[in-house]
């Protein structure tokens, strides 16, 4: 839920996230950051720190403690995206969302100063260099020393505070840009277990690579979005039949140390992803991740901007706009008919293999996973009609994508499975049909 506030995330755990099966949330970095009024709040003003305190643009720290309390009561986990690699880039100083404020970007009284940072002081400008990868500074922001004690002792206790609060898993921003070592020694000081998954974005010929960070937690996979891209927009999806870590030269992490991604706020602003946007592509690489048996898959709901910087809709001065639904504005990809009828049919699936693919030989593919779930993909031009193995048991099943059961009746197509396991079913141009054991025509 990016840039979401708090109220605002406990009431779609309450509302949307928990009954339509989303396992957990993603919410914003919750501590306390940069306040640049001046240049609009930009979406990554949230990507400087200023201290670690839990008073922000997106909520008190009570409104964090009550949005995590709902989202537990909704069945949904609570991830916290941390910034740890760094504090702000305001060589003059500046005032923090929470109050706090702090006379220049290597002195935080009284959490940090100028000794608990790494000497060098200039951007990072050769990625094949890993001492400045990993010691200098991104993007001009100062780069704390995560090898000394007393800073991992610092971010630690922030950890083990949202921790307390009841947070379940952290997403590690720049983690790239820190030694793995550092951050194994920052996990090694938490109180409990909890899931994380780290930033790390592949490039080309570079030393420092995501799968030096598998033991050190998941991995978000950017090059699983890179790749859809590609395939949505100019390749052919009969390619995806083996769509993984062997799909191109550049690789993928394990599936089992991925999470997978259409887009995410860095990469559709920075071009090369899918966005919501791209229109029906966007959505169909987003039911094609929800039924691949790769990685665990990330949504992403967030808002329109017509520029790179745009913060989330203001409620005017440092508040943010209560989300309202609808194209133009927050976009809530959550609720899109079709991401929320494949994250039921998601969890249908499990853990069962792919099975039963078919593909036309251009842009229509269909396939199972096992006897629980089976999904018709068409990006053609024109509605495809098959009879399609699905694999699932005879029976009478609704569409997911264009309604699950309500009411006591499907909302829209109902497909009915015979004793062999097929179904004749036509798929409209542009769009996808999916059927799953947890959703069969009421009785």
């Amino acid at each position: 839920m990016f840039d979401w506030p708090w109220p605002a995330v406990g009431a779609e755990c309450a509302n949307v996230l928990g009954p339509d099966g989303y396992g957990a949330v993603q919410i914003a970095p919750p501590q306390e950051a940069i306040v640049l009024a001046a240049d609009g709040y930009p979406w990554w003003q949230a990507y400087q720190p200023v201290s670690y305190g839990l008073t922000s643009r997106f909520g008190t720290e009570a409104q964090l403690a009550s949005m995590i309390t709902a989202c537990h009561a909704a069945g949904v986990k609570v991830y916290a995206d941390v910034v740890l690699n760094h504090m702000t880039a305001q060589l003059n100083g500046g005032v923090g969302d929470g109050g706090s404020t702090f006379p220049d970007a290597y002195d935080y009284p009284p959490l940090y100063s100028a000794a608990d940072f790494h000497s060098c002081r200039t951007s990072i400008t050769d990625w094949n260099d890993v001492s400045q990868v990993w010691n200098c500074e991104l993007d001009g922001l100062a780069d704390l020393d995560t090898g000394s004690p007393y800073v991992r002792g610092q971010e630690a206790a922030y950890l083990n505070r949202l921790i307390a609060l009841g947070v379940d898993g952290f997403r590690w921003d720049s983690a790239k840009e820190m030694d793995p070592a550092d951050i194994a020694a920052i996990e090694a000081m938490l109180t409990q277990p909890v899931f994380i998954y780290q930033d790390v974005q592949y490039g080309a010929g570079q030393p420092v690579t995501p799968e030096e960070y598998e033991g050190t937690g998941t991995l978000l996979e950017f090059r699983y979005g890179w790749d859809l891209y590609g395939v949505f927009t100019s390749g052919s999806l009969a390619s995806l039949s083996d769509f993984g870590p062997s799909f191109t030269a550049a690789g993928m992490v394990p599936s089992g140390d991925a999470v997978a991604f259409v887009d995410d706020p860095d990469t559709e602003r920075a071009g090369g992803a899918l966005s919501y946007a791209s229109g029906a592509p966007y959505t169909l690489a987003n039911v094609f991740m929800l039924a691949w048996d790769y990685g665990t898959p990330l949504v992403l709901s967030d808002y329109a901007f017509s520029g790179y910087d745009q913060g989330p809709p203001s409620a005017g001065g440092n508040a943010i706009a209560a989300p309202g639904c609808g194209a133009g504005t927050w976009e809530c990809e959550d609720r899109w008919p079709a991401i929320s009828g494949m994250v039921g049919w998601h969890n249908a699936a499990g853990t069962a293999a792919v099975a039963n693919w078919w593909t036309d030989g251009g842009n229509a593919i269909a396939f199972s996973r096992g006897a629980s779930a089976w999904v018709a993909i068409n990006a053609e031009s024109s509605p495809v009609t098959q009879t399609f193995s699905t694999g699932l048991p005879t029976g009478a099943y609704c569409d997911v994508i264009t309604g699950a059961p309500s009411g006591g009746a499907c909302t829209d197509t109902v497909v009915t499975v015979d004793a062999a396991g097929r179904a004749t079913v036509t798929v409209p141009a542009q769009d996808a049909v999916a059927i799953d054991v947890a959703a069969p025509t009421p009785s």
